[in-house]
Parts: C-alpha cells; structure tokens; sequence
C-alpha cells in the first residue's frame, strides 16, 4: 500500500490546485463520464478522476492507492455514504472526502460532518467550479490537519528530549554530590582504595544523595525551593539580596557545600517534576546559575569566617601612646 502523500501545487486563479488525483466512488445507476466531462468542460484544474462502483471497490483503491480526494456518490438503500465515510475514517483513512448527493444541503450537511466528510455538494444545486473550491478547501484543510500532527508530535519529542536532558543534569549533580562526600571522607587520598569511577558515583548518589534525608530545617528548604522558583522567573537581577542573605544564613548555620548542593539538587528535581508537559531547560539553565552564585557566596562567607579566626581583630593605640603606656607601667612598678 502506498502511503506517500505529494505535495499539491496550486495554481493562479485563486489557489486551486493545478492537477488533483480524485476517486470517485459510485453506484451502477450513475456511472458514465457525465462528472469527466463536467470536469473536463472547466480548465481551472486539471482532474485526474478514476470511478469504482460500489463500497468493496472503493475500499480496494483506497488500500493500494493514495488519492489526494474521494468523493462518494450518496444514494440511501444503495450506497449509504454516511456509512462508508465514518468507516473509513475509523479505519484511518485521512484522505478528503466529500459527499455528492440529491438530498438538500439542510438535511444532511450536520450527518455529513458528525461522520467526518469535510463537505457536501447537491447536484441540482452545485456548479463544477463550486465543487472545485471545495475540493481545494477540503485538500488545504487536510493538509493544515499533518502539519499541526505533525508538528505536536515534534513538540512533544523536544519536550521529552529536554525531560531526559534535565534528568541527566540532575544524575550529574548527585555524582557530583557523591564526589563532595568522598573529599569530606578522605576517602580519595587512600592509597588502599580505588578511586571510584563516574558510574559508581552515579548509583551511589542515586540510591542515598537524594533518598537520604536532608537534615535541614523545613523553613530552609521552603526559603530555597521560593527562591529557586522566583529565580526562574526574575533571574539574578532582583535577587541578589535574598541569595546574600541564604549564603549568610548557611554559613551561620555550618551547612557545607555537599549539604547546599544537595538541598538544591532535591528542590530542583521537585520543580523539574512538578512541570509535567512544559518545557524544563529555561528552568534547568537558571537553576545552574542560582546554584553556582549560591555556591561562590557560601565560599565567600567561610573565607571570611576563616579569615576572622586567623587574624582576630584586636585594638591598635594611637601613635605616642604606647610610650606613655611604658612610663606609666615603670612608675607604678619600678625595678627592684
């Protein structure tokens, strides 16, 4: 069965198409070439029109063939199109169809479309460039209908395809969580043991860096999953006072940076997760710039603490007090 769809060229007079492929599927007592004359009679399109007689026959074309239109000749008690079309769509036939009929339009234009036939024409009633048009439109709209599927389905793949990126990255910060567990250790400068490689930090992070509990206050973690998602949003302009503040309050606090990291990892994985179908790498490129000025200013505030305790702050005399402070102390304690 061919399934390969070509594209449709249309032409100057208001976009009609330049040739189209049509099936039409008729009963016995309209056969004949009085619709291949009619078509024939106009030359704003060239109609390629190929007739079967009966459901069977249309089905058989319709399986070896692609056609860019069917139409279907309605006559209820021998051909029902009602029937047929709502079969072939069910069956995921996608091709245009439209009815062509004696019965009104008012009486069966609602049946025409809850089937899924994009139109109908009444012969007493329809002109050969009228049904044209509405093979045009029904063809366009088809066309409009792959497209759209076509692109949600593209959508919907670079949407997974950012999910499983935004997991990697954060399989990625667990191992490098797990790194920062082994430095703490010593574990790394062992000569008896092994450096262990990226993958066992991988499945070790995976199984106790984020199932572990965290041991933080519960405030603290609801002040950084608000700041993680008002940096999403605002960015690092507004915020620098908030994440001053954080890095204070960490320092004060004695979180390390492996605790920091992983207080970030599990709030940012709560995020990533609570998306669902939209799109996680603006998401995932702000929480990596968050992160990293959180992680410079929580060094910043223990090179500062360092600092303190190497050079305490002690008071300096003014010049030429200190030999006043000498003489004083000799009067009050003169040598022996």
């Amino acid at each position: 069965m061919s399934t390969t769809v070509q594209p449709i060229a249309f032409s100057a007079i208001g976009g009609l198409p330049l040739k189209m492929k049509v099936l039409y599927i008729t009963t016995p007592d309209r056969t004949g070439c009085w619709l291949t004359g009619a078509f024939a009679a106009d030359s704003a399109s060239q109609i390629m029109l190929e007739e079967v007689v009966g459901e069977s026959a249309g089905l058989c074309r319709l399986r070896d063939e692609v056609f860019d239109a069917v139409l279907v000749s309605h006559e209820p008690g021998v051909l029902d199109a009602l029937d047929l079309v709502e079969g072939l769509r069910a069956g995921g036939n996608e091709e245009p169809m439209i009815l062509l009929g004696s019965l009104p339009p008012d009486q069966i234009d609602a049946l025409c479309y809850e089937v899924g036939a994009d139109d109908y024409c009444c012969v007493a009633e329809t002109t050969v460039r009228g049904l044209l048009w509405k093979f045009a439109r029904a063809i366009q709209r088809n066309q409009l209908l792959r497209e759209n599927r076509r692109l949600v389905q593209a959508e919907r793949q670079r949407l997974q395809q950012e999910h499983h990126e935004a997991e990697r990255l954060l399989d990625q910060q667990r191992a490098l969580i797990a790194d920062l567990e082994i430095l703490r250790d010593g574990s790394s400068t062992s000569e008896e043991q092994a450096a262990p490689s990226f993958d066992d930090c991988l499945a070790k992070s995976a199984t106790s860096a984020i199932s572990s509990p965290l041991d933080l206050p519960e405030a603290l973690v609801a002040h950084y999953r608000e700041l993680l998602r008002a940096y999403v949003i605002m960015g690092a302009g507004n915020l620098g006072d908030e994440m001053a503040a954080l890095a204070e309050l960490l320092t004060n606090t004695n979180v390390s940076a492996q605790r920091t990291m992983q207080l970030h990892v599990q709030v940012l994985e709560e995020l990533v997760q609570g998306l669902g179908n939209r799109s996680a790498r603006h998401v995932m490129n702000r929480a990596d710039l968050l992160v990293l000025e959180v992680m410079g200013l929580l060094a910043d505030g223990y090179r500062r603490r360092y600092y303190k305790r190497r050079h305490p702050l002690r008071q300096l005399s003014l010049p030429g007090f200190e030999s006043a402070k000498l003489s004083a102390a000799n009067v009050c304690c003169p040598a022996a």
